[in-house]
C-alpha cells in the first residue's frame, strides 16, 4: 500500500510535558502508508523553514525496476531513445525483452552503447530473451557538482583544441573532438539522471549535494546549456573536417575564439560562486563578441570567407551567448540562496 494525498491542513503545535512540542499526523495518511504505533518516521528539515517527512526507511536498499520490450520494427537508436528515458526516469533495474530472441547484432549494439553513452549503467545478467541493466553509480562518488565540473573540464580542452585544430588545419584533433563530445554527453544524461531522482527523493537529493529543491530547476537548465556547447565545439570540429583552406593566422576568428573560451570559464566560476556583481560583469562581457565581428569584417582581404567559416563564426557566437546564459542563471539562483539565509 502507498502513501496517498490528502486535502491542505492545519495543525496546532502542542505542548506535553513542558518540553516536548508535538502535532498530530493525519490517520488517512498514516493508514495509506499502513503505519502503526510505534513505527518510525524520517524528519529531515530544510533550509526553506520547511520539514520533510517520509515513512519510508528503506529507499536505500529498495531496487526500482522498469521493462522495456524491444520492438523488431524500431530501428536500434528508436530503441535506444527509449532505454535513455528509463535511465533518467532513475530506475535502477532495467530489464529489455525480446519476444522473438535478441539477434547478435541486437544485443551488442545495447551492450556497446550502454556502455559508451550511459554512465554507471552495466549488463548484470542476459539470456536469449532478455538482457538486464542494473545502475552500480554511487551518488555519493560523483556528485553534481563534480559531474558539472568534469563537463566544464572537457568543454575547455576542446574549446582549446578545435581552435588549434582550426589554425593547423588538423584533422585527426577535429575527429578527436568530435568523440569527445559523447563525453559530455554522457554527463549530461547523468545529471539529468540524479537532478531528475533528487527531486523525489531528498536522501538521493542530500548526497549530490543539493539543499533545496528549487535548485534542482536551475541545475536542470545548466546542464542543458552546457550539453549545447559542447555541441557547438563539434559543429565546428565537423567545419574542419569538410573545409578545403587554410584560415591565415591574422584572421578575427581565432580572437574570437579565445573571447569565447573566456566567456565560458567565467560563466562557469560565477555558477561556482554565484556572486551576482560578477556574474552581471560576465553578462555584459559577453555582448562584446559583435567587436570581435566587426573586426573581422574590417579585414577584408586577410579574412578567410565561406559557409564554413561562416558557420563556425555563428557557433562562437552562440558558445558566448550560452555562456552568458549560465552566468544570469547564477545571478537567479544566488537571489534564491541569499533569499532563504
Amino acid at each position: 500500500m502507498g502513501c496517498v494525498d490528502i486535502d491542505y491542513e492545519q495543525r496546532k503545535i502542542q505542548l506535553t510535558g513542558g518540553s516536548t512540542y508535538i502535532i498530530s499526523l493525519p490517520i488517512k495518511w498514516i493508514r495509506g502508508c499502513g503505519l502503526n504505533s510505534g513505527d518510525s518516521l524520517t524528519l529531515i528539515p530544510r533550509s526553506d523553514h520547511t520539514l520533510l517527512l517520509s515513512a519510508d526507511l528503506s529507499t536505500d536498499s529498495k531496487k526500482v525496476e522498469s521493462m522495456m520490450e524491444i520492438s523488431p520494427d524500431d530501428t536500434p537508436e528508436d530503441n535506444f531513445r527509449i532505454l535513455v528515458s528509463h535511465y533518467l526516469a532513475g530506475y535502477d533495474l532495467i530489464r529489455l525483452v525480446s519476444k522473438k530472441g535478441f539477434h547478435a547484432q541486437d544485443r551488442k549494439f545495447f551492450k556497446d552503447v550502454t556502455r559508451k553513452r550511459l554512465i554507471g549503467i552495466e549488463v548484470i545478467e542476459e539470456s536469449r530473451n532478455e538482457i538486464i541493466l542494473q545502475s552500480l553509480m554511487n551518488y555519493q562518488e560523483l556528485p553534481l557538482n563534480k559531474a558539472l565540473q568534469n563537463m566544464s573540464r572537457l568543454i575547455t580542452s576542446m574549446l582549446e583544441d578545435v581552435m588549434l585544430a582550426l589554425k593547423n588545419h588538423d584533422l585527426e584533433l577535429a575527429s578527436d573532438i568530435v568523440n569527445r563530445d559523447n563525453e559530455v554527453d554522457r554527463f549530461y544524461l547523468l545529471t539529468v539522471r540524479q537532478l531528475k531522482v533528487a527531486v523525489e527523493d531528498p536522501k538521493l537529493a542530500e548526497k549530490i549535494g543539493i539543499e533545496r529543491p528549487r535548485q534542482c530547476l536551475g541545475y536542470r537548465l545548466v546542464t542543458k546549456i552546457l550539453e549545447r556547447i559542447g555541441d557547438h565545439v563539434e559543429r565546428i570540429a565537423q567545419q574542419i573536417i569538410i573545409m578545403d583552406v587554410t584560415v591565415p593566422e591574422k584572421d578575427a576568428v581565432f580572437a574570437m575564439g579565445v573571447f569565447a573560451q573566456k566567456i565560458f570559464a567565467d560563466s562557469f566560476r560565477a555558477l561556482e560562486e554565484k556572486n551576482i556583481k560578477y556574474s552581471n560583469k560576465v553578462v555584459n562581457y559577453a555582448k562584446k563578441f559583435d567587436d570581435y565581428t566587426m573586426m573581422r569584417d574590417g579585414q577584408g582581404a586577410l579574412s578567410c570567407t565561406s559557409e564554413h567559416m561562416d558557420a563556425i563564426i555563428q557557433s562562437l557566437n552562440r558558445i558566448s551567448e550560452y555562456s552568458a546564459d549560465i552566468a544570469e542563471m547564477s545571478i537567479n539562483m544566488g537571489s534564491e540562496r541569499d533569499k532563504e539565509k
